[in-house]
């Protein structure tokens, strides 16, 4: 196997190096920081509309009065910026570049330049997204899903004007996404490639990561299941921008067809993000309960699993749309299905930290807390997964506390675990331990207090997307109206915990002190060259011998066994 090493860094310009760099690790630190940068923006709105939602028409600091229009939008992009412009560039495309070649004895990834043109692709991306704020028909505001027909104008105009249609909030919106997704299938592919190909001799397949193998499969998932919303967002373009009816009943079109292309891709979606997470996860407790991981073979078979489960019961997110009773039940027996991987993947990591030497380390911290959370997120998901209760439930504030309790520990428990676990590696630093503890503190209970109580609000029959409870004398009883003043109290508290984060981070960056190379302690083959890593990654080249979690082996005389460590 090829293993060109560079060991000897080449004098670059700031610009070959920062900007348009092709190393998977200032790649993937890119992605990362464009996700924190939309990550901001998104919670900026969820601020907005949050604060609305509490204290209705009265003027929000920091923004002013809104109207209904703003609230949709608002509403709108917060959906789709943060599923796609902050989960997927930070869990996959972020974690994928910065860990993938690492973790295998890599140099890099298998193409540097279609890795660094994956980054620009999804950075133009964002600047579309962003700019459909400004243009004069303002942004899209018919809900993150783009159900047609509010997404195409209701189809009033047939024969729209080109230009002042292309440059609307609908079509920007469409050929953001279309660019996000190009971008994510470039990365997919140099993800797999490079794991299949570019692994230090003596590196299996079962002796992997498991967090590559999350990685992999999960690409494998996003372009398996992506392929129908890009067909479905081209047609939706055309209906937009030439005056088609792909979607259009009056000219024999259906709107419904787009609801299946989008949650083909969209349930799958949820996966997609959530299999880095696990990854993450997965390293972290075997690393800090200095424990094997429990069942490793199972882990990978279930989630295989659970990835072709999850491109076959995307309609149960359409049981009020009209479909056939009969392929309800079909769908809503699969919903049910596919949690027994995934409940195997939990129960694994239980017994992982079954009698484990368990330090409760910041990262530690991080992963228990999405353990915790995203089990209440995936059993609120069972109810849901039956067509009777869905019916009652659909788009009440039972959906949106549930898929908060999913989304939430997925993307930022997840990712602040990730960040917290492997800072000293790539940053050469030590973050502060008491920050970082306060810092997970505080989001664990504001994030409840933002979103636990809104189950009882949908319960109650609540529906979202309501500019105005006050409107709405049933819904805005006590003490549901009370609850929504909890959860926007408590969501800005959220927000503003996160500056601590933030000053962390700066008190980090600014010291002189340097983390050692293997802090935790880990056997993993990221941890076994310098913190922080040099171009090329390895000075000399290596070969495997043990598996990733060689922990507490009564066979050594050491308490770890790194990956590369001879016989």
């Amino acid at each position: 196997m090829e293993h060109a090493l560079h060991t000897h860094e080449h004098p670059q310009s700031f610009w070959s190096k920062y900007i348009f760099s092709t190393d998977h690790k200032t790649i993937g630190l890119q992605y990362i920081i464009m996700g924190l940068i939309m990550a901001s923006v998104g919670g900026f709105l969820a601020y907005v509309f949050r604060m609305n939602l509490a204290f209705p028409g009265e003027y929000i600091p920091f923004f002013g009065n809104l109207n209904p229009q703003e609230y949709n939008t608002l509403v709108t992009n917060h959906g789709m910026i943060m599923v796609l412009w902050v989960a997927m560039p930070i869990l996959l495309s972020g974690l994928g570049n910065l860990l993938i070649p690492i973790m295998i004895g890599a140099d890099d990834m298998a193409f540097p330049t279609l890795n660094m043109l994956s980054f620009w692709v999804f950075f133009i991306s964002s600047i579309v997204i962003l700019s459909s704020f400004f243009v004069p028909s303002g942004g899209f505001a018919g809900g993150w899903t783009l159900y047609p027909p509010l997404s195409a104008g209701a189809y009033h105009n047939t024969r729209p004007e080109f230009w002042s249609a292309f440059f609307s909030g609908a079509s920007l919106m469409i050929i953001a996404v279309a660019l996000e997704i190009i971008a994510m299938l470039m990365g997919g592919i140099n993800f797999l490639v490079t794991a299949i190909n570019k692994r230090a001799p003596g590196l299996s397949a079962f002796k992997l990561p498991i967090i590559v193998w999350f990685l992999c499969i999960a690409s494998l998932d996003f372009m398996f299941s992506v392929a129908p919303l890009v067909a479905g967002a081209i047609m939706l373009l055309f209906d937009n921008i030439l005056g088609t009816g792909f979607y259009d009943p009056a000219r024999g079109g259906d709107p419904i067809l787009f609801q299946h292309l989008f949650w083909f891709f969209g349930h799958p979606e949820v996966y997609v993000i959530l299999m880095p997470a696990l990854g993450v996860v997965a390293e972290i407790i075997t690393v800090f309960s200095r424990k094997t991981l429990f069942a490793y073979k199972f882990i990978v078979n279930a989630t295989v699993l659970a990835a072709i489960l999850s491109v076959v019961v995307w309609a149960h997110h359409q049981f009020v749309a009209g479909i056939d009773p009969r392929m309800a039940t079909f769908f809503s027996i699969g919903t049910i299905i596919i949690s027994i991987p995934f409940a195997g993947i939990f129960l694994s990591y239980m017994a992982t930290l079954w009698g484990g030497s368990i330090r409760f380390t910041t990262p530690m911290l991080w992963a228990l807390g999405f353990i915790g959370l995203f089990l209440i997120g995936g059993l609120t998901g069972l109810f849901l997964g039956s067509n009777t209760f869905d019916i009652y439930a659909h788009d009440t504030y039972f959906i949106i506390a549930h898929f908060h309790y999913t989304l939430f520990p997925i993307v930022f428990f997840g990712f602040f675990a990730s960040f917290y676990y492997w800072f000293p590696k790539f940053l050469g630093k030590n973050l502060n331990e008491t920050l970082g503890k306060l810092h997970f503190a505080l989001t664990f209970i504001f994030f409840n207090g933002t979103f636990f109580l809104l189950f009882f609000n949908g319960l109650a029959g609540q529906h979202r997307r309501i500019y105005n409870y006050s409107l709405f004398s049933n819904v805005m009883q006590e003490p549901y109206r009370t609850f929504e003043k909890i959860a926007t109290i408590s969501a800005v508290c959220l927000i503003l915990s996160q500056f601590i984060f933030l000053i962390n981070l700066i008190i980090t960056l600014r010291k002189k002190e340097k983390a050692v190379d293997n802090p935790w302690n880990a056997a993993t083959l990221e941890w076994q060259t310098s913190s922080p890593p040099p171009h090329g990654n390895f000075p000399e080249p290596i070969s495997v011998n043990y598996g990733p979690y060689e922990y507490s082996n009564p066979q050594f005389t050491t308490d770890f066994v790194p990956q590369n460590q001879k016989i």
